[in-house]
């Protein structure tokens, strides 16, 4: 392992490595081992830390590391931040590895930057960071929106709100309702929240519930991950799909 390469093993450990140096740039990576993306870009990342011996990179074990990732606001894996200090210059999700190595190779390269934000601060909640959203008229009013969300929520019997989707889920709780439908044998469509910020913050409202996944049933929400497992557990789940 590169010296400049570090996995770490605690909130301190990761403050003493950030801390060490602060006029020094340093990338983290956020993954998972469940997530078949984060194995190769685990790889991109290794390559990049020989080849930039001057900047930190760090490997942070999401789920390990919870207060780590939800200091800044990771919920899903991969995920990249370009910090200098303290101070936030890039944030890349998903397995972008173009993207990466370019604001690797612009910030470790150039001392000059615009911070985006400061990680001393509270983390910003998702905006144009995040993922896109896949509509793009931004005149949509609340009931359009909202019109939208019912139909999504209708589009199946069973219609799983989750991050990513089954083949590539980008959450632990996903990925773990997921594989429980499917020992379940439950027929069930699903939809990415990453992939519309709009749907993903309306339906904590419709469904009066604040995270995902979500699974929905006949367009009722049924709940999260252990909700559906303790209805798997005592049979409510078959009878309820199988209505």
């Amino acid at each position: 392992m590169s010296t400049n390469l570090h996995q770490v093993n605690s909130p301190d450990h990761f403050k003493d490595l950030l801390s060490a140096d602060l006029n020094r740039v340093s990338v983290i990576n956020f993954w998972a081992p469940w997530a078949a993306p984060c194995a190769q870009m685990n790889e991109v990342f290794s390559e990049l830390a020989k080849k930039y011996p001057a900047t930190l990179f760090l490997q942070v074990h999401a789920e390990d590391q919870p207060d780590i990732a939800e200091s800044f606001d990771v919920e899903a894996v991969p995920t990249f931040l370009l910090l200098r200090g303290h101070t936030l210059l890039n944030r890349i999700a998903g397995a972008d590895a173009a993207a990466l190595t370019q604001a690797i190779q612009k910030h470790a390269s150039t001392p000059t930057y615009i911070p985006l934000s400061k990680t001393d601060q509270a983390p910003a909640k998702p905006n144009g960071n995040s993922a896109p959203s896949t509509n793009d008229d931004d005149e949509e009013t609340a009931e359009q929106l909202e019109d939208r969300c019912r139909k999504l929520m209708n589009q199946s019997k069973v219609v799983l709100f989750m991050k990513g989707n089954p083949e590539t889920p980008r959450c632990g709780f996903s990925r773990k309702i997921v594989a429980l439908l499917q020992e379940q044998h439950v027929p069930f469509t699903t939809f990415d929240i990453l992939s519309d910020e709009r749907v993903r913050q309306a339906l904590k409202t419709i469904n009066d519930w604040p995270t995902y996944p979500q699974l929905i049933v006949k367009g009722e929400l049924v709940g999260g991950l252990d909700i559906v497992k303790e209805m798997a557990d005592n049979g409510e789940l078959a009878e309820i799909v199988g209505s």
